[in-house]
């Protein structure tokens, strides 16, 4: 008899995602799919059986799902959740979509909101294995994977801003990835993630360099796809704008995988509640409540700027962006909200990020000023 073959699976690109996803798979026999970098080929393809009004992460999604079939993948994998957010009906569309097309049988679908339990159901019904142990230890792979990759993002976001010599610290960056995909167990993973900050940290860098410090809130997949939202963060590294993800995937991890006797501290979601208070008292959607209480937040810490980027026809977004004139009765912190889709010009926004950058430095200078005269 031949060697069984091993089913192949993709999910769709999320910034970095994909690395942590690729790490279970393998662990339960699986082979992962990675789809081709999303690009603008991803975008077209997808906007043919696309609805004019849905969303970019949609069309985006759908696009690397289109992308991955025509590579001979075996399943497509869907994260899902309930309430009032369109991410609901996202599965359903996509699932429609692919059996038109002729893929019927392709698509398989993960509920965010059913917490480990949803996972391990999902990873064992999607692979067959039933062994507990392997589940758990695939599981726990992926969630350390992206805390590390986040660990090393907001390294590379500090020594980006300050590199003497433009595009280096993206070069060690793109190495430290490569050791942590190549992680496959834990110990391997400790050691790799010591390589990997070790490799951003030969950059060379200007120490000395009077750097900005911007937060990016918004919709999670445009937070964290520079496709999506135009390499914002590479840019205003250009700048000398050293950035943090308010949102991020190991923090929604924290809140809504991770079992609550394993949670240490405050989490972001638990922040979000608390902080979001006196302008917005409930979830009302997608990423709303965090964007607003994001706000208040990085004005509390003292950050630079904020920039809330977000889907073109995004309801709960555009819900948090009619908020922030509020909230400027208590945050003076300096707001740039960015609202993309596939028409979204390049020129234009280059100059809304520089405009911004430049409000930001004559801002801080002032209060450089003032401190002085009072000193």
């Amino acid at each position: 008899m031949g060697k069984k073959k091993n089913i192949k699976v993709a999910f769709p690109h999320m910034g970095n995602v994909y690395i942590a996803w690729a790490s279970a798979l393998k662990k339960l026999g699986v082979e992962p799919f990675i789809p081709p970098k999303t690009s603008k080929r991803t975008l077209e393809l997808a906007s043919k059986y696309s609805p004019d009004s849905i969303c970019l992460p949609y069309k985006l999604v759908l696009g690397n799902f289109l992308q991955a079939i025509e590579n001979g993948v075996d399943y497509v994998a869907m994260i899902s959740s309930p309430g009032i957010c369109r991410l609901g009906e996202y599965g359903q569309s996509i699932r429609n979509v692919l059996k038109d097309l002729g893929y019927e049988g392709k698509y398989t679908e993960l509920q965010l909101y059913d917490g480990f339990k949803g996972m391990y159901r999902f990873l064992t019904e999607l692979t067959g294995v039933k062994n507990p142990i392997i589940i758990i230890k695939s599981i726990n792979m992926a969630v350390r994977k992206m805390f590390v990759l986040d660990r090393i993002e907001n390294l590379f976001s500090y020594y980006r801003a300050r590199e003497i010599v433009v595009g280096t610290a993206e070069k060690h960056y793109n190495r430290a990835l490569s050791l942590i995909l190549d992680a496959e167990n834990t110990k391997e993973l400790k050691k790799y993630e010591k390589e990997a900050l070790e490799e951003i940290r030969k950059t060379e860098i200007d120490k000395n360099r009077d750097v900005l410090t911007v937060d990016i809130t918004g919709e999670i997949f445009l937070v964290q796809d520079p496709f999506s939202n135009q390499n914002i963060e590479k840019e205003l590294g250009r700048m000398g704008v050293q950035t943090r993800r308010s949102l991020t995937v190991s923090s929604f991890l924290k809140d809504a995988i991770i079992p609550k006797f394993f949670k240490k501290g405050e989490t972001h979601l638990e922040r979000a509640f608390r902080m979001a208070r006196p302008y917005l008292m409930r979830d009302i959607g997608g990423d709303a409540l965090e964007s607003v209480s994001d706000v208040a937040y990085a004005n509390e810490k003292g950050t630079d700027g904020i920039i809330h980027v977000s889907p073109f026809t995004c309801m709960p977004e555009i819900m948090s962006q009619n908020i922030f004139p509020t909230m400027r009765e208590n945050c003076e912190i300096p707001i740039l909200t960015l609202i993309m889709d596939e028409q979204t010009g390049r020129a234009g926004y280059i100059t809304r990020l520089e405009a911004f950058v430049d409000l930001m430095r004559r801002r801080k200078m002032y209060k450089k000023k003032q401190e002085a005269a009072v000193n």
